[in-house]
């Protein structure tokens, strides 16, 4: 089967077992996961879609997120997408109503929203929203950054290293345009309006302007220059659409729109983002200067839970900002720790639960994602359920990132050129103050030491006397005749909640 057959078919497989295309009201994916607006939550079939072969798991959130891994889901979406709209062309027509369709449901619909419609969590859905779309370029250009610097320290193609820092360069050199852009979109503005104020930060010609007693540079103030300057272009058009006359609204509301909220920028915005820039990367570099053995062991330790509470996405203008100024995150493979403790700990439930079958199928399944930095996988088909054990993997992730915090101490930092890949994925997009060689050694040192401190503190923590008891337990299953038996296998495709 050729895989464009192989993605056609994935998205077949999933769209009947999430209601149909009636059933999905929107559709949209990030780096691993498929997002699936659904109008009625009682018609998904939850168990099948996890058999499903390409399906990693599934999370609920405000959104029916289906975990693909990255790649896959750039290529399903699309056929996915495709398969909606012809089932929708082919149904035939009905006498109830779209507005009643979309009725059913909506109770649980919006019960399930106020669980995680917490205005801060909404701020933060906004930020990733903004940020995620420019990940695939960070990434690109990261990886030829990191390319064109390894030719360069090797002495070889020195006509070609040019034109590589360009295409590496360039869309960093432009990110505040682009960040205004999806801010506008995000809140409901015009996004090219909101891309024009950005657009001032970035501009050569602010270098002949003072502020504050200081002389402006192009770029200060970066990523967050741009998003606050987008929001408020944002608010001021608004406010235009509400008074300004529909007759002259094609002339003054863009006009009043850069006019304001550029002087605001140039002004305020520039200067103000300029200094908290400033003290995010001054902050970070002291952290791990400082105390980067005990930073590390914290960052390192508290990522899983930070992501199953959604409170990563505030990390992700913070990485952006370090990338920005100092062509690097150094929190980035500290993080990235959490994932070698997820691992370790999934290698150790695999040796720890011989008769389970069912958790060790799961395991076997998800641990090659689990290496690549994909972990939703295991969080919610192993560790998470299991109880003790995410713990334990937690505790791995704070060894490794403990690793990369004290060779920070001493001098030898380690970075990502992007965002968005960890786990063994992360070794083409790393960087430091101290060569390649170093870099990668530290980085697969600290991914080491996740890995035993993962796996031993989750075989001998991990795990109670009757957690071993019931999870080792054999199943009953019904032969042909209808008689029980015995057998270490069960049909359940991930653990239930044990007691911990």
């Amino acid at each position: 089967m050729s895989t464009e057959d192989k993605n056609r078919a994935t998205a077949a497989a999933i769209l009947p077992l999430v209601g149909g295309a009636a059933n999905v009201t929107s559709i949209a994916h990030c780096m691993t996961r498929l997002r699936l607006g659904l109008r009625d939550r009682s018609l998904v079939q939850d168990e099948a879609l996890k058999a499903v072969p390409a399906v990693m798991g599934v999370v609920e959130d405000d959104t029916y997120q289906i975990v693909l891994g990255p790649g896959t889901v750039a290529r399903v979406t699309p056929e996915f997408e495709a398969l909606v709209a012809e089932e929708r062309a082919a149904a035939p027509s009905s006498s109830v109503s779209a507005d009643e369709l979309a009725s059913q449901g909506a109770e649980m619909k919006a019960a399930q929203k106020a669980k995680n419609q917490t205005p801060f969590k909404l701020f933060l859905r906004r930020i990733a929203n903004i940020f995620v779309p420019l990940i695939p370029a960070l990434i690109g250009c990261g990886i030829i950054a990191g390319l064109n610097g390894l030719l360069i320290n090797l002495g070889w193609l020195p006509s070609v290293t040019p034109a590589l820092a360009a295409m590496a360069s360039g869309f960093m050199a432009l990110i505040a345009v682009f960040v205004g852009f999806n801010t506008a979109k995000e809140f409901g503005g015009t996004p090219i309006l909101g891309g024009a104020v950005a657009a001032i930060i970035v501009f050569p010609g602010v270098a002949n302007i003072s502020a504050f007693g200081q002389q402006l540079s192009p770029g200060q103030g970066g990523v967050l220059g741009a998003l606050g300057a987008a929001v408020l272009a944002t608010y001021v058009e608004k406010w235009c659409r509400k008074w300004v006359p529909e007759a002259v609204d094609v002339l003054v509301t863009p006009t009043l729109t850069v006019l304001i909220s550029g002087l605001v920028t140039i002004f305020g915005l520039m200067f103000l983002a300029g200094e908290i820039s400033t003290g995010i990367g001054t902050a970070a570099n002291w952290l791990l200067e400082n105390t980067g053995a005990f930073a590390g062991l914290v960052l390192g330790g508290l990522f899983l839970p930070l992501v199953m509470l959604g409170l990563h996405q505030a990390l992700i203008p913070i990485h952006t900002t370090l990338i920005e100024q100092q062509g690097f995150t150094v929190l980035l493979p500290i993080l990235a720790m959490a994932g070698a403790g997820q691992v370790g700990c999934a290698i150790a439930v695999y040796k720890r639960l011989r008769n389970n079958t069912s958790i060790r199928t799961t395991i076997k399944s998800a641990l090659p994602a689990g290496f690549l930095g994909v972990g939703e996988p295991l969080i919610y088909g192993v560790s998470l359920p299991l109880g003790r054990p995410f713990i334990t993997a937690c505790v791995g992730g704070a060894a490794g990132g403990a690793f990369i915090g004290t060779f920070s101490m001493l001098g030898d930092k380690v970075g990502s050129t992007a965002i968005g890949p960890s786990g063994w994925a992360l070794f083409p997009l790393l960087d430091g103050n101290h060569g390649l060689g170093t870099t990668i050694a530290i980085y697969a040192g600290g991914l080491l030491v996740g890995y035993l401190v993962g796996f031993f503190a989750t075989y001998f923590f991990g795990f109670s006397k009757q957690m071993l008891v019931d999870l080792n337990a054999p199943q009953e299953v019904t032969v042909a005749s209808g008689t029980p038996a015995t057998s270490a296998t069960s049909a359940e495709p991930a653990p239930a909640a044990a007691k911990v």
